[in-house]
């Protein structure tokens, strides 16, 4: 199990670990177009990315919110 800070911080790791394995017939179309968006900063949204994610493996994913009274 991995475990990151952030949606963005797993999807970095999904792109660098296991979307470059994917083959070629398996990068078309939506893969292709999250890499495209992702890397040349067109913008993804993060429930985008959870999809993806999703394909893969199991995503849970907790914020936790600190509020301390002054």
């Amino acid at each position: 199990m991995k475990k990151f800070t952030s949606v963005e911080e797993a999807f970095e790791w999904w792109l660098a670990n296991i979307y470059q394995t994917l083959p070629a017939d398996t990068k078309e179309g939506r893969y292709r177009n999250a890499w495209r968006d992702y890397t040349f900063k067109k913008g993804i949204s993060q429930k985008r990315m959870k999809e993806i994610l999703s394909d893969f493996g199991d995503i849970d994913e907790k914020t936790t919110i600190t509020f301390k009274l002054r």
